[in-house]
């Protein structure tokens, strides 16, 4: 007779099947889907999500959980058995409380808002996309109320991303981040020092820029044979199965760190993924903690390897010789300093190490009254402009380079900013730590060894699944609880010698 966690496992694997199924569609929908495919895969993404939540809500899930809440192998919370269970119940917990047809609704306008979302950006409308966030917000508003929270109605949502974190945390945690990186950027602007980044504003074809990009992808540990890299309009990954991790970017031939840190940060949430146990697809042990982890891992290395002086001593020659007319004359350092620029952008995702966080706090207070119903989504674009007025000093001068820049809300994803800013924190304590045990990471990366650093990610942050939580894994893996110590550090060493600040 098949055991009752057998039963559980097996429903979990099949169900995960279906998932990896309507990832791929997905994928597609946003890489190579013709546009007038649009509406139907809307409804074909909205069914596949129906039955997944059908399976994941099913009885007899109730019934296996029950019978194992007794049984010894549950005891070990940290265990591959304890946490299948314990992650499994609480995601029942979870969707049981959700209608399907809230569900199903919610994915379909997803899709059709994340179309909506590219044809408004491309024709600076927001009136063309401010119908369907409207009722996005509405379900996710719904969704709130019936997932429960005893502080915010934020707090559903980022539980979602973010497992078992509060809004009010989050706030606090961001805002002492605030309160450190301003009298940073105040010295930076006040210093009379200015990068470089005509540099990156020269031309760099395409073609040369995707060759360069798949070989540093590769080089810091992305498996080709286990994934690819295609075109989109809002570059983004996403894992398909066990061994097919799907990254995208886009170029711009008069803007080569578009596409180059765009590259590098996509590659590292593959890695990631590629770093999953296999053995343990569909199950919690081979998932990712949460989007804040997952993050600092795409922002570790982008930032910390990928904007490392080390990288390029190892990387410059080859870049030299990839754009011999834009890269002529220019030094090493030269190069360094321009792209670790610092200057308050519109766009956040080409933004500088220091301002990013900054475009974060925007997002997740507009977020949070949005869904509290305190801002209508027909005023977001004036909030949006007077929240970059009051924190970055600049005014968009479009809602494509202002409020439409992001494809988030235009795919319900209403929680998910927090986890950007909350991953930079993750990122720079984990990279301490493995600069410790792993004696001196930046001699390695500018003799271009990347594997070490690889390696201890693997065994450290990717391997445990989600047999521990996000604050549990930092606590094991650092001995010490999230705080912007070790990112304002980082910051401080790289950029303070650029602009000559004591």
């Amino acid at each position: 007779m098949t055991s009752a966690f057998e039963q559980l496992c097996d429903h979990a694997r099949e169900t995960a099947k279906l998932e990896s199924i309507k990832e791929l569609i997905e994928w597609d929908e946003r890489t190579n889907m013709p546009p007038a495919a649009g509406e139907y895969r809307a409804e074909q993404i909205a069914y596949l999500s129906r039955l997944v939540h059908q399976r994941k809500t099913d009885a007899r899930i109730r019934d296996w959980l029950a019978e194992l809440a007794d049984d010894p192998i549950a005891a070990d919370v940290h265990s591959d058995a304890g946490t299948t269970i314990r992650q499994l119940r609480r995601e029942f917990d979870q969707l049981t409380k959700l209608p399907t047809s809230l569900v199903e609704e919610l994915t379909r306008l997803a899709v059709l808002g994340q179309q909506a979302w590219v044809e408004a950006r491309e024709q600076d409308d927001f009136g063309r996309f401010q119908p369907l966030l409207e009722n996005i917000v509405q379900l996710k508003q719904q969704e709130a109320e019936a997932l429960g929270y005893e502080e915010s109605p934020y707090d559903a949502l980022l539980d979602q991303y973010e497992p078992h974190a509060k809004t009010s945390e989050v706030a606090a945690t961001l805002e002492g981040l605030r309160e450190a990186l301003v009298p940073l950027i105040a010295a930076i602007r006040e210093s009379g020092q200015q990068a470089p980044v005509d540099i990156l504003h020269r031309n760099y074809p395409i073609d040369q820029q995707a060759a360069f990009g798949r070989a540093a992808a590769e080089a810091i540990g992305f498996d080709f044979t286990a994934g690819r890299l295609d075109i989109t309009h809002h570059p983004f990954c996403t894992g398909v199965g066990p061994r097919d991790s799907r990254i995208t970017t886009r170029y711009d031939e008069n803007f080569v760190a578009s596409a180059l840190f765009g590259t590098l940060h996509e590659a590292g949430h593959g890695i990631y993924d590629q770093g999953l146990r296999t053995e343990q697809y569909g199950l919690p042990p081979g998932s990712y903690v949460s989007l804040g982890i997952h993050e600092s891992q795409s922002r570790m290395w982008e930032n910390f390897v990928g904007r490392s002086r080390a990288f390029w001593q190892h990387f410059f020659p080859t870049a030299q010789a990839a754009f011999p007319d834009a890269l002529s004359g220019v030094s090493l350092d030269e190069f360094f300093f321009a792209v670790n620029g610092v200057s308050p952008s519109l766009i956040r995702v080409e933004a500088d190490e220091a301002t990013y966080n900054l475009h974060i706090i925007i997002r997740f207070e507009l977020e949070q009254a949005l869904v509290s119903g305190d801002l209508r989504v027909a005023d977001l674009p004036q909030a949006w402009n007077e929240k970059y007025q009051t924190y970055l000093g600049i005014a968009p001068p479009s809602n494509a380079d202002g409020v439409l820049q992001d494809i988030h809300w235009g795919a319900a994803l209403f929680g998910y900013f927090p986890t950007y800013s909350l991953g930079n924190l993750y990122a720079a304590q984990f990279f301490d730590k493995a600069d410790q045990e792993l004696g001196g990471l930046q001699s390695q990366f500018a003799q271009g060894e990347f594997a070490p650093l690889k390696q201890w990610l693997n065994e450290n942050i990717h391997q445990p699944g989600q047999c521990y939580t996000a604050t549990e894994l930092l606590e094991k893996t650092v001995g010490a609880p999230l705080h912007h110590d070790a990112l304002m550090q980082h910051l401080q060493a790289k950029l303070a010698p650029l602009y000559g600040l004591s």
